[in-house]
């Protein structure tokens, strides 16, 4: 899977290379297997099992249940049946002769009729060919009349009476005979001299039918002339004219009142059938006939319009008229189909493989293949950059140095693009390895140091420079590096919501103000004396009173007037506070006042002794003086410990 057009519109080929000519068989084989384990196929997949044909591919459809798809092609002249349910081939059939174009008569594969090269229609069904039936003349198109079954077949050539009216063959499937053809003007062929066919005799082109909605049949001539037809009194019922070329394409709208057309001068126009005049005038740009036209709409019901030519394929926007995307893929097309309700687009082309692109803007994947909407979802999170493998870009001045200028305009291994030229690969690197014989060591040697560098980065933690709290920011730093993972854009540093904390003054964090002490009470500042008195304490604690609207002294509770008694009290007598903790063993806490200690120990010292600053409880202790401990009592000495103790053996002679 490939990203082929990486624009507002993206467009990604599922399948289908990217060259004109299939290699042999037996060079096919050799190049898959030596190119099996190379990086770039290991992610490749086949969408459908053998979706090619040998030659090339005339015809591609997708049945209206969207389980099967069928297309036709050549040399052997045959036509596949895949099943989208198995993403695989179900069966190929060979035909006799070359198949134009095919339709699908029933809701799945069993029932189709094909157009052959040598005059003749064949219906199929699963067993194999049902009927085959021989035309008066050569066919250029088939359509279906789902109401009276009949199939449609604008020829070439003149009626037998040589009016200048060319014929629309009608086989009625019910009745199993041939019906009255419908004339079509196609003008007169002077060369012919009254034959029905010469070498500029008019043919009918091409028809459409608007089965869903009114069901006109429209035709589309060589005199650049569209005639309506209407299926239930048999007649000609308006006519369209004055286009320049040969119509070659047509295809109605959804609700069947806008139909679009294509000429052979690659121009095309969208009519509303209540207007002779063109809504929409568009021209294809590569002068070459207009192949395919396809009315689509996107999820958010916006009505689109695609055009294919041999070469290029167009989604315009029908209401603007403005070129919304565009395919150009290496092969010449030679039809385009939709799968319906999906992104996805199916083109049958003179390569051996046959195309399928998808566009997430135009819809989802379909039903058999939605894992492509996942692929998609990866893709576009990774980086798109265009990179040539065969080639390197270089100017004028570039050239120079590497002293490639006197080859401009004489060797086709200098490709002119834009301020520069194309080099071939090969030829750089052995220019540049002339101009400068040690590249080959400056080359490894600056590899060697950015490996380095990116392992010593991952060890080393990462340092962003922010306006204000810069403490935050390392502090993030440091917890990065202990998941080994320092990256200054994730997280926090690099979500644009919390992009103020770190740039607007507005919130800077003021670590010396009294809110920020209460919250981090063992937090040191550096350059900061970080001890506070007592009375200090006590001050902060009044005004935090004051401040919380406990008004003046004389307004004071009663229970908080005794408290402060006993703090002044304690002032007084010289006592300070003390801080003990239960979680502390083996040892004694030297007497410290609450302030020096935060100062003294901060976090690092903190883990390391195994205190808890944060949750201690403060006591006062009055007493001054220790008790003094007894001595033990001495012993005299011949005497001993168990001497005037009754014994409780019964061995009286123990002690003799």
């Amino acid at each position: 899977m490939k990203l082929t057009n990486p624009g507002a519109v993206p467009v990604y080929t599922v399948a289908g290379p990217s060259t004109a000519r299939p290699l042999p068989d037996w060079l096919a084989r050799r190049r898959k297997r030596s190119t099996k384990y190379d990086p770039e196929n290991l992610n490749n997949f086949e969408l459908l099992q053998e979706f090619e044909f040998e030659e090339a591919s005339n015809c591609v459809r997708v049945s209206e249940d969207g389980n099967w798809i069928m297309s036709s092609g050549t040399y052997k002249p045959q036509f596949h049946v895949h099943s989208t349910q198995e993403l695989a081939l179900s069966f190929s059939r060979h035909t006799t002769s070359e198949n134009t174009t095919f339709l699908l008569l029933s809701n799945d594969y069993t029932k189709s009729v094909h157009l052959q090269s040598d005059r003749s229609l064949e219906f199929h069904t699963p067993m194999g060919c049902h009927y085959t039936a021989r035309l008066p003349r050569f066919g250029r198109d088939l359509a279906y009349l789902r109401q009276n079954t009949e199939v449609l077949v604008p020829s070439v050539g003149l009626s037998s009476d040589g009016s200048g009216f060319g014929e629309v063959f009608r086989l009625d499937l019910e009745r199993g005979q041939f019906l009255r053809p419908w004339q079509v003007e196609v003008g007169e062929d002077e060369a012919s001299s009254g034959l029905q066919g010469g070498i500029h005799v008019g043919a009918v082109n091409t028809a459409a039918v608007a089965e869903r909605t009114h069901g006109l049949c429209a035709f589309g001539t060589s005199i650049g002339s569209v005639e309506f037809f209407d299926p239930r009194n048999k007649g000609r019922v308006a006519v369209l004219g004055g286009q320049d070329g040969e119509v070659t394409a047509l295809d109605y709208s959804e609700d069947g009142l806008s139909l679009a057309l294509g000429t052979s001068t690659g121009q095309i126009r969208v009519f509303d059938l209540r207007n002779p005049r063109p809504l929409l005038k568009k021209d294809q740009g590569m002068g070459l006939p207009i192949k395919s036209l396809i009315h689509l709409k996107t999820p958010t019901e916006e009505r689109k319009l695609l055009s294919a030519d041999k070469r290029i394929i167009k989604i315009w926007d029908e209401h603007s008229g403005d070129l919304w995307t565009s395919i150009e893929p290496m092969v010449d097309i030679n039809h385009v189909t939709h799968v319906p309700e999906s992104g996805m687009i199916l083109t049958a082309n003179e390569g051996k493989h046959m195309h399928s692109f998808f566009i997430p803007n135009l819809g989802l994947a379909p039903k058999w293949c939605g894992f492509l909407d996942n692929l998609v979802h990866e893709m576009e999170n990774e980086k798109q950059t265009e990179t040539y493998d065969n080639y390197k870009f270089l100017t004028l001045p570039e050239l120079k140095e590497l002293s490639l200028d006197h080859l401009i305009g004489k060797t086709n291994l200098l490709r002119p693009y834009m301020h520069g030229y194309f080099a071939a690969a090969k030829l750089y690197d052995q220019a540049r390895l002339i101009a400068n014989p040690y590249i080959w060591e400056e080359e490894r040697a600056k590899r060697v140091k950015e490996k380095l560098e990116k392992e010593r980065g991952s060890r080393i933690r990462g340092v962003k420079k922010v306006k204000v709290n810069q403490r935050l920011a390392d502090k993030v730093l440091s917890r990065q590096e202990k998941r080994d993972k320092v990256d200054t854009e994730a997280g926090i540093l690099g979500d644009e919501r919390f992009a103020k904390v770190f740039e607007d003054e507005d919130f800077k964090v003021d670590e010396l103000s009294h809110e920020f002490r209460a919250l981090n009470p063992s937090t040191t500042v550096p350059g900061q004396n970080n001890y506070i008195p007592p009375d200090a304490r006590m001050r902060d604690a009044d005004d935090s009173s004051d401040f919380s609207g406990s008004g003046s002294e004389d307004e004071e509770s009663e229970d908080e007037k005794p408290q402060k008694q006993q703090k002044n009290k304690a002032d007084e007598d010289g006592i300070t506070m003390q801080v003990s903790s239960s979680t502390v063993r083996g040892g004694k806490i030297k007497d410290t006042a609450f302030g020096e200690r935060s100062q003294k120990e901060g976090r690092a010292a903190k883990a390391g002794k195994k205190e808890v600053v944060g949750e201690q409880q403060i006591t006062f202790v009055p007493e001054s003086k220790k008790k003094k401990e007894a001595p033990p009592p001495t012993r005299e000495p011949g005497k001993r410990r168990d001497d005037g103790r009754r014994s409780a053996s019964t061995n009286v002679f123990r002690r003799l």
